[in-house]
């Protein structure tokens, strides 16, 4: 018998399906929904989703989450983003013979107030990740919301607090834990099996951000809603200058490239590379993490003076940096901008090294495996079951009320140490850091930049 639409959407919303799951259910069990069930379900049974946030990355997302669930709404401060989403929601809908009705909000906030809305995709500018993933486990929808999570150490916390508090599922967009991840979830296989021996030393090239010049001012693009888009940051001056296909500006997709608004490569890959080196080490629980976060190289577009960039009409994230990073298993991490090894993570142990990227893996301990194959199941158990698409595995999880394979509390393991590695070149000082207490111990202007003011109603209400 089917399950009515208001039944099943407060089964899910009371966070009971847990019980009936049982404790020792892995993330993956044997009636976990297809992609042809989720499609040929009824529009009484697909769960609904609203997504906030239609801009380029959400191109990629929003259309992953359709395969599982009927979107009712998108919302975005720009209004052209909104509108081009609506149109592609309507026509992924209509090639799957759904209800085409999309209702388009600039206020993100009317998705949430939505009963008949499960699931919320956030896809916005870092700086309002945290904000909108906060209010929406308070209306009680399960999120998936891109990396990096959060703008400051702060936020993480407070996202915990929530999440602790309200029993949302919650997958964090770092899909190089899946779909872009098979040689990386291999890599963690290997070294759980002994391939290096002990590791002794992690090193993770993320790349630089990019320097533009001065930006001018200019119009606010028609139909944005600038100090909308800017939220919880300073009310600034819209900067543009044409400059190929995005344009150098403040704002979409260029905005990672501002510490208003972003951490720069810090954050970007630094939230897949980081992450996935912090798994492979297990420094992921919450009294592991770093103890000493160093500076030993780092340029900036623009000069500093006490942690704050002193020009405003450029981008201001660091284009070069090695950040040496001790963790309390005695393990070294240098977080670089460029290695010799590329792109990826060089894992360094006793008995050898490899380097391991999205492209390929490389080095004798990887060549080994074709006379000296993993065990059987090895990657499976790292993943705590196979692997699967981010988005199956979180909708999978929604059902099960499972953890999802990107979690917040590992996720704010990694962006912590992201976050503390900015802070480092920022003030071009040495950290020490209680990841107990997640506290940096050693120095008051680098404690104080753990958080940041918020601009008056847009502030995140959530006391830590």
């Amino acid at each position: 018998m089917k399950t009515p639409q208001s039944t099943r959407r407060d089964f899910l919303k009371t966070g009971t399906l847990a019980a009936a799951a049982g404790a020792t259910m892995p993330y993956w069990f044997s009636t976990k929904m297809t992609l042809a069930e989720a499609a040929a379900k009824s529009p009484n049974e697909r769960m609904t989703v609203g997504s906030i946030g239609t801009g380029s990355r959400w191109n990629a997302v929003g259309p992953a989450a359709y395969v599982f669930a009927d979107c009712l709404a998108v919302a975005d401060v720009d209004a052209n983003h909104a509108q081009a989403g609506r149109k592609k929601v309507q026509a992924i809908h209509k090639k799957a013979g759904r209800p085409t009705d999309v209702d388009v909000y600039e206020d993100y906030q009317k998705i949430l107030e939505r009963n008949d809305i499960d699931l919320v995709t956030i896809v916005t500018p870092d700086h309002w990740h945290s904000k909108i993933a906060i209010e929406a486990m308070q209306a009680g929808k399960d999120v998936y919301c891109e990396k990096p999570l959060t703008l400051t150490i702060h936020e993480g916390k407070q996202i915990i607090k929530v999440l602790n508090e309200t029993k949302r599922v919650f997958q964090v967009g770092t899909q190089q834990r899946t779909e872009m991840g098979q040689r990386f979830l291999q890599a963690i296989a290997m070294i759980r099996d002994g391939r290096i021996g002990d590791v002794k030393k992690v090193t993770c090239n993320i790349g630089g951000s990019t320097g533009s010049g001065p930006i001018p001012v200019a119009e606010v693009p028609e139909g944005l809603n600038w100090e909308k888009w800017l939220g919880q940051t300073p009310l600034v001056d819209f900067r543009f200058k044409d400059n190929g296909r995005w344009g150098k500006s403040r704002c979409h997709y260029e905005f990672r490239w501002w510490y208003e608004y972003s951490g720069g490569k810090m954050t970007d890959w630094g939230a897949h590379h980081v992450d996935i080196a912090q798994w492979a080490i297990d420094q992921q629980a919450p009294d592991q993490g770093p103890t000493l976060i160093q500076p030993i190289s780092h340029k900036h577009p623009v000069p500093f003076k006490n942690g704050m960039p002193e020009l405003d009409d450029r981008y201001n994230a660091a284009t070069e940096f090695d950040v040496k990073v001790m963790f309390g298993n005695g393990v070294e991490m240098h977080i670089v901008n460029e290695s010799k090894d590329g792109n990826g993570i060089l894992f360094e142990g006793t008995k050898g090294r490899f380097h391991v990227s999205r492209s390929a893996i490389k080095g004798k301990p990887f060549e080994d495996l074709a006379e000296n194959p993993l065990p059987d199941g090895a990657i499976e158990k790292v993943y705590g079951g196979k692997p699967t698409s981010h988005m199956e595995n979180f909708i999978n999880c929604v059902q099960t009320r499972e953890k999802p394979i990107s979690d917040v509390w590992t996720h704010h393991k990694a962006m912590s140490t992201c976050h503390l590695a900015n802070i480092a070149i920022r003030l071009d000082k040495t950290l020490e850091w209680d990841a107990r207490k997640e506290e940096i111990t050693n120095d008051s202007s680098a404690r104080a930049m753990q958080e940041r003011e918020q601009r008056k109603g847009y502030e995140i209400n959530v006391s830590v």
